[in-house]
């Protein structure tokens, strides 16, 4: 296992270098970089003052920018300095201070060596580093993350398992049914959902809409201050549980169907092996490697694509709502910075993810196979 380790360690930088390299040249070829984005702020910011001292319409100002800056009809000085553009020279200065002023393959090198040693720089429109703003929102994306991942396997895997095992009955028949309707839903709408029966939407007022924790969570107990914190988690947990929740039980129940009916389960029987040990000690191994396979991809998007879903619905300030906003505001340093690490993390989980195969089913030798 140590020149398979070896290799597949080896790999992850080549990947890593892909996956920047594809995402930075989209970026490139995207409409609206950080540069329009703070002129178009400006423009309004603008906008806004001139009509607080004319006294005119945001319309009226805008057209008057807009004849000022054809010089169709313009007569006379605006009230609106937009109206004569911005300097050339400002411009100039707002692509420096961004980094845009260099060519594009000269700012790629640069990011890369930054981010060999997880120097991500600063952020485009917030006063603050990278790696600083990712360790304040990252506690709220692993309480999601981490419980929602424990709740999905933890109930999954013996659901499956029992639906398996007494396939075709009413009871496999009616969970299904159920598994399938949570399947169907959108995490983000069961979301708002769960908000308009529970959160005081149109119902009930029984959870927290929004946060983590109460404003008076530091003067709470111990005892209390658990007790609130899971008030407030459980609207987003229960709505990103359920589609999770439902695809692994159903992907359970048919990995373990495929192997019950294997011929060395009627082997087995025929030896009188009993049906719990064929279940776990001969199915189990076979049957969770498949489960097993996808926990990197599960792990991934629980924590980068539900949790942005969810933290926005529930105005959670995590690592989601902060790559979103990242996304919209085109602020790149943050986007990079999360995208580098969820890659990272799931390459790493991919790795992870090959030692447990060995761990359930020692039989798998890695080192004997081409990667």
């Amino acid at each position: 296992m140590r020149t398979y380790l070896l290799r597949r360690l080896l790999l992850v930088f080549p990947t890593l270098l892909g996956v920047l390299l594809l995402n930075f040249a989209i970026v490139q070829f995207a409409p609206g970089g950080p540069v329009e984005r703070l002129l178009a702020r400006i423009h309004n910011a603008e906008i806004d003052s001139a009509v607080r001292l004319s006294g005119a319409s945001a319309g009226e100002v805008r057209a008057s920018s807009a004849a000022g800056a054809t010089g169709a009809t313009a007569t006379g000085d605006s009230v609106y300095r937009g109206a004569r553009g911005l300097e050339e020279k400002f411009v100039r200065s707002l692509e420096k201070q961004f980094g845009l002023d260099k060519p594009a393959h000269a700012r790629f090198l640069t990011m890369l060596k930054s981010y060999l040693t997880f120097d991500f720089g600063s952020s485009f429109y917030r006063d603050q580093s990278v790696l600083s703003l990712i360790a304040d929102k990252l506690p709220v994306s692993i309480s999601l993350g981490l419980w929602t991942t424990l709740l999905v396997y933890g109930v999954s895997i013996p659901l499956g398992i029992r639906k398996a095992v007494r396939a075709g009955s009413p009871f496999d028949a009616w969970s299904s049914f159920l598994l399938v309707i949570g399947n169907a839903i959108p995490a983000f709408l069961f979301a708002i959902l769960l908000i308009v029966l529970f959160a005081g939407g149109s119902f009930w007022s029984l959870f927290p809409l929004r946060g983590l924790t109460s404003e008076n969570f530091s003067d709470l107990s111990w005892g209390e201050k658990v007790l609130d914190y899971f008030w407030h988690l459980t609207l987003p947990l229960v709505s990103m549980t359920i589609g999770g929740f439902a695809s692994l039980a159903l992907l359970t129940k048919n990995a373990f169907l495929d192997n019950i009916t294997a011929l060395y389960v009627t082997s087995a029987r025929a030896k009188g092996v009993g049906e719990r040990r064929i279940l776990y000690g001969h199915v189990f191994r076979n049957a969770m490697l498949i489960v097993i396979a996808g926990f990197p991809a599960a792990f991934v998007g629980i924590f980068f694509t539900a949790t942005a879903f969810i933290e926005i619905v529930f105005s959670l300030d995590g690592l989601g709502l902060l790559t979103y906003q990242a996304v919209i505001e085109r602020d790149y340093p943050i986007f990079f910075a999360t995208l580098y690490i969820f890659s990272l993390l799931g390459l790493l989980l991919g790795i992870v993810t090959d030692f447990t195969y060995r761990w359930v089913d020692p039989r798998i030798d890695f080192e004997a196979r081409a990667l």
